[in-house]
């Protein structure tokens, strides 16, 4: 897949509403290659993996192009280890909401109890439906980029997050 990806992010209220709401759940595990310009992403998805190149957003964080290709499992395995500061581990847990697919992420390791939600959209003015457990846009914050939360982990700064978030 390649492209231009817009998409959302959103706090997600704590109490776990989002797990009885999922038709679907999965465990990832991703790293990031150092890289200029763009983001370089290794994610192994249960028994998938994927090579992901992400250009830089010029409008806030909603936009950017983005490359996608499947790798095996033992290619995926090999550039892990070329991965910096480690790797993300979270459950991803997929929610419907009217006509769109929710991507509910639950952090683990030193971002634990970070729990986010994406949605993708055809462009960038496309209406969507907020399932009650959505809380505040956090698009274009820096913190919540998954690549970020390697050098600077939730653990961190998790205490300016709202309490009812975290």
């Amino acid at each position: 897949m390649s492209g231009l990806e817009i998409e959302r992010k959103f706090l997600v209220k704590k109490g776990g509403a989002y797990k009885c709401a999922a038709f679907s759940s999965s465990h990832i595990q991703q790293g990031y290659i150092p890289a200029d310009g763009a983001t370089v992403r290794i994610r192994v998805r249960d028994d998938q993996a994927f090579l992901t190149i992400k250009s830089r957003s010029v409008d806030g964080g909603l936009s950017r192009y983005e490359f996608e290709k499947e790798i095996t499992l033992d290619e995926a395995q090999h550039l892990l280890k070329l991965c910096r500061g480690g790797v993300i581990d979270k459950h991803r847990y997929l929610v419907k909401s009217g006509s769109h697919v929710f991507e509910v992420d639950e952090f683990h390791g030193d971002n634990d109890g970070l729990v986010m939600a994406e949605v993708e959209l055809g462009n960038n003015a496309e209406e969507y439906e907020k399932p009650d457990f959505i809380g505040p846009e956090v698009t274009g914050d820096g913190r919540f980029y998954n690549s970020n939360l390697l050098r600077y982990p939730y653990s961190v700064w998790k205490s300016s997050v709202p309490e009812e978030y975290r």
